[in-house]
């Protein structure tokens, strides 16, 4: 269900100026006059670390001084100031400047900071799930397998960006083994082998890689995506489909949607929660929880999510 706000309210930017290629000082000039035309009274935090912005979101939606708390950032700090507002009734928006901004794409808002301005003043609201992966929260795509080997990567060396990604990922594809566990989905026992396992709350992981094409974040399900390895002949085509969103058709996927899982290996997996490494696990519980984030979304997507 879509609800609405007023367009003039007063907002929160919770600000992490090291996400994607940084921070430029003309950035907050650009908010607080766009914020000043639209009639909104603006308030703008910086982070000092690791968990600020849940510290500072959780204290907005403690005060019920903001309307809407926006996270400027990358899926990290999006995934923060998510922990501090989840299972409120804070508003959040998302000004996307990181490297991947999967939920902001599939949602609809610009990666472009000048065409996201106008949906500051947005006045549409969805209810959107969240899950938990061992009690992590998570908002976009965790996964299991070797997303999150690579994740565990991704950075220890200073860079990040899609090239280096890629560059790390054709690095450690062939070494990589496919895997197999105790996967119950809703009760129901699979069998299923997989590369790579996506616990998928929206359609993409970012930069438009659609995992699961046709995810919801608001129908109270997760999509899980089977992907199987392939071989670097077949990749061009696998990467073809990702990209165009017709993945759902690859004979290398299997998607199932389920709301409760629980996962059992022999020997602990890598596993990522909103790109973020986690240190191994063998046993996993993840649960969907429907409707627990108030999200502010652009007006014209309300039919798309």
């Amino acid at each position: 269900m879509t609800r609405t706000i007023a367009a003039s309210k007063k907002v929160l930017f919770i600000v992490n100026k090291f996400s994607g290629t940084g921070y430029k000082p003309a950035v907050e000039g650009r908010l607080l006059s766009f914020c000043q035309q639209a009639g909104m009274e603006v308030h703008i935090e910086f982070t000092q670390g690791r968990g600020h912005a849940t510290e500072l979101a959780m204290q907005a939606a403690t005060s019920k001084n903001f309307d809407v708390v926006f996270a400027m950032g990358g899926d990290g700090t999006v995934n923060e100031v998510a922990k501090g507002v989840v299972n409120t009734q804070q508003v959040m928006g998302i000004i996307p400047k990181g490297s991947g901004n999967g939920l902001a794409r599939h949602l609809g808002i610009s990666v472009d900071f000048k065409k996201a301005l106008p949906y500051i003043a947005a006045t549409a609201v969805i209810d959107m799930d969240s899950f938990t992966v061992n009690n992590h929260l998570s908002i976009n795509v965790s996964g299991i397998g070797f997303d999150g080997h690579v994740a565990g990567l991704f950075g220890k060396n200073g860079k990040r960006g899609l090239i280096n990604y890629s560059r790390l990922v054709l690095q450690e594809f062939m070494q990589y083994p496919e895997f197999t566990g105790e996967i119950t989905i809703d009760g129901v026992l699979v069998n299923e082998q997989a590369f790579v396992l996506a616990f998928a709350n929206s359609s993409q992981f970012g930069n438009n890689a659609r995992i699961a094409p046709h995810a919801s974040v608001c129908d109270g399900e997760l999509d899980l995506s089977f992907v199987r390895k392939v071989s670097f002949v077949q990749a061009a085509g696998f990467a073809h489909k990702m990209f165009t969103g017709n993945l759902s058709t690859s004979q290398f996927v299997k998607i199932i949607k389920g709301k409760e899982i629980k996962l059992r290996f022999p020997k602990p997996m890598a596993f990522h929660v909103d790109g973020e490494a986690m240190q191994p696990a063998s046993e996993f519980a993840v649960k969907i929880n429907p409707g627990s984030i108030r999200l502010l979304i652009p007006n014209n997507q309300s039919k798309n999510i």
